[in-house]
């Protein structure tokens, strides 16, 4: 029990740590502005502090050292791709597995990152 215990710890932890993730560093509109908070990547502003998730399906963050986002959906790795293929729902941020001949049946997924 305690093997399958650190088995199961291991696999979320491995999970977690294969998230896309990527940091902006700060910088002002024009050189010598000061900084009121983040612009992204479509120039709106964001407060320091804040959050906000993006069409792309990442959640971002605002803080003094910059911009931090991350894929708030995971990616199927384990399953069969001879006979299944993954579709991304970009309404709701997630992946579906479907056989390739009959997208109305799902297929058996064993293994997803991110």
């Amino acid at each position: 029990k305690t093997f399958l215990a650190c088995l199961l710890v291991l696999s979320v932890s491995v999970e977690v740590s294969n998230a896309a993730c990527y940091v902006e560093p700060l910088k002002p509109v024009n050189p010598g502005d000061e900084i009121k908070g983040c612009y992204d990547s479509k120039g709106e502003l964001h407060e320091f502090d804040s959050q906000w998730k993006t069409e792309d399906c990442y959640e971002c963050s605002c803080s003094r050292e910059g911009i931090d986002c991350c894929t708030i959906y995971s990616t199927p790795v384990g399953y069969d791709k001879e006979k299944c293929v993954s579709i991304f729902n970009k309404e709701t941020c997630t992946y579906e597995v479907v056989e390739k001949n009959d997208h109305s049946k799902t297929c058996p997924v064993y293994e997803m990152v991110g």
